[in-house]
């Protein structure tokens, strides 16, 4: 897989879950909470993990080797992980960013901060949604929510939103597509790609909005 290919052995998806054994389920999970909410945790290959536990799930299924766990239960499981993390990442963010961003810092000062909330106050639903799906991001946003202090309500009901849907998203894709090579070896890419495709297709009406706006406006000519 893309990113896989590129981390330690001891990082390998395949190679954790077998390290796991028995407890694979309860691995996958804290691996993914640690993606999600613990900002060291942005080089963990949550989308890999996500997937070959569907795969595994699958190969269970039919007879052979794999997580010996319904695909349902190992959604629930994983996608209470992640929201779990989430909070636990806006929680940190919360807590230690106005310690971290100041005026004194050379490289975090306060106006990220600034330009954090403005972002979040006005893209935070879609952006907490989405960023669930981008590798380092999801982690990154989740503390970046947190530093910015959004709306602790809007935060998590649209984090649990985000959560579930790529859990949901990512492992049926291994349950369903994992012996498809193409799709085995690009996960990662597969899921950037999906969310442009969204962010596009959010930005399209937008735009075109925003001109016929302008276009309306008092000082044009009809």
């Amino acid at each position: 897989m893309t990113s896989a290919a590129l981390l330690p052995g001891w990082l390998d998806p395949a190679t954790m879950i077998d390290g796991f054994g028995s407890w694979a389920t309860l691995g996958v999970a804290l691996i993914i909470f640690a993606e999600c909410g613990l900002l060291l945790g942005f080089f963990l290959p949550g989308d890999t993990l996500l997937f070959l536990a569907g795969l595994l799930a699958a190969s269970a299924r039919t007879g052979g080797q794999g997580l010996h766990v319904p695909v349902a239960v190992l959604i629930a499981v994983l996608a209470v992980a992640a929201f779990v993390g989430n909070v636990v990442g806006y929680a940190i963010g919360r807590k230690v960013g106005p310690a971290v961003f100041t005026d004194r810092s050379r490289f975090l000062k306060r106006e990220y901060v600034e330009r954090a909330e403005a972002f979040f106050a006005r893209y935070g639903r879609i952006a907490v949604v989405l960023a669930r799906f981008v590798p380092v991001v999801r982690t990154l946003a989740t503390v970046m929510a947190g530093v910015s202090r959004m709306n602790l309500r809007v935060y998590t009901l649209y984090s649990a939103i985000g959560g579930v849907l790529w859990v949901t998203a990512v492992t049926l894709a291994g349950y369903f597509l994992g012996r498809i090579p193409f799709v085995r070896d690009h996960i990662d890419l597969i899921s950037v790609a999906a969310v442009l495709v969204v962010v596009v297709g959010l930005a399209v009406p937008a735009v075109s909005h925003l001109r016929r706006r302008r276009g309306r406006s008092p000082g044009s000519v009809a």
